[in-house]
């Protein structure tokens, strides 16, 4: 796997994590180029709109949702789901996000200069996809950025059921393969994510963490089958 490309600098400069308001809001505006984007993740923040198609607000939520990746629940029913997929890297990821940015999901947010600015960090080899596969095709799967030894998650989703779920154990595979320091941004904890094994940090405690990710080595991303996911 080649090294990522490093993109041109910034020049926007985000306020300290710590100053985000009540919401977890640092900011509003600046723009979506990936360096902007690689600034942010190594700030502690990630980018949202406010509203769909609004104005970028950049996040650092307090507390944040994580997930380390001995801590993920497989469940007897997701267990059994493992065998019906095939766990992919990276053959897919225009189509994950697309995916992810379909309109009729609930609470979509993913508009096109957003899915242009991720596929843009792919193809630098920042972004990555990680897709459960069946017979029929694309089945689920999820899209994030890889730096260092964090994962920041941003998007999932399943047409079939418990492919996404696979996709997230085919993701914490590759990272307890890696090993060193690991953790997967999930942002905020959900219901749904709480079931899986995730849970609330403090924000001084997610960015003390964040400072030593940042030095581990990235983990390798081969595109293509990952291999057996039981």
């Amino acid at each position: 796997m080649a090294p990522p490309v490093e993109p041109p600098p910034s020049p926007w400069a985000f306020p300290p994590a710590d100053t985000a308001d009540p919401d977890g809001v640092v900011g509003v505006g600046a723009d979506v180029e990936p360096g902007t984007l690689l600034a942010a993740y190594r700030s502690g923040l990630f980018p949202m709109p406010v509203e769909t198609g609004g104005p970028m607000a950049w996040w650092s939520p307090d507390p944040r949702g994580v997930l380390e990746p001995d801590r993920l629940k497989v469940s007897r029913s997701l267990r059994r789901s493992l065998d019906r997929y095939e766990v992919r890297i990276d053959t897919a990821f225009d189509a994950v996000i697309d995916a992810c940015a379909d309109p009729a999901r609930d609470r979509g947010w993913i508009d096109d200069r957003i899915a242009a600015a991720y596929v843009g960090l792919h193809e630098l080899g920042w972004a990555h996809s990680v897709e459960a596969w069946d017979d029929d095709g694309l089945a689920g799967g999820l899209y994030g950025v890889s730096i260092g030894g964090l994962f920041a998650g941003e998007s999932m989703f399943h047409h079939r059921t418990d492919a996404s779920k696979v996709a997230l154990h085919g993701l914490v595979d590759l990272l307890r393969t890696a090993g060193g320091e690991r953790l997967v941004d999930v942002q905020w904890c959900t219901p749904h994510l709480s079931r899986l094994g995730a849970r609330e940090v403090s924000r001084d405690d997610y960015l003390d963490r964040l400072a030593v990710l940042l030095d581990v080595d990235l983990p390798d991303w081969p595109a293509g089958p990952l291999g057996s996911s039981g």
